[in-house]
């Protein structure tokens, strides 16, 4: 119950927001975990906490989503290494071959 309860807010596909563009979505989480932060603060009597707990909220939503966006960037480009972008197709040797033409 409780792990549906957290894939209904926190799952971009499955949360009322998925229909949004991704930096939207991106958007109104951070002002959520914002409000949140304040709301927590203010409900357990600590408001001093309440700048440090949106500081530590931003930075954690920022890093979960660069580290989802290069997850997504390295699935979608699928290469086994970097040396694979540098290798001619045709030929099987290097694209910039040194300059007396060898392999």
């Amino acid at each position: 119950m409780i792990s549906n309860a957290y894939e209904a807010v926190m799952n971009p596909g499955v949360n009322p927001l998925r229909h949004l563009p991704k930096i939207v979505r991106f958007q109104l989480m951070t002002s959520l975990a914002l409000m949140w932060s304040i709301v927590f603060s203010v409900w357990t009597g600590m408001v001093i906490m309440a700048g440090p707990s949106m500081i530590v909220h931003t930075i954690l939503l920022i890093g979960v989503y660069f580290t989802a966006d290069v997850f997504h960037n390295a699935n979608k480009r699928k290469l086994v290494d970097h040396r694979a972008k540098f290798v001619d197709p045709v030929d099987g040797c290097s694209k910039y071959d040194d300059m007396w033409g060898g392999c």
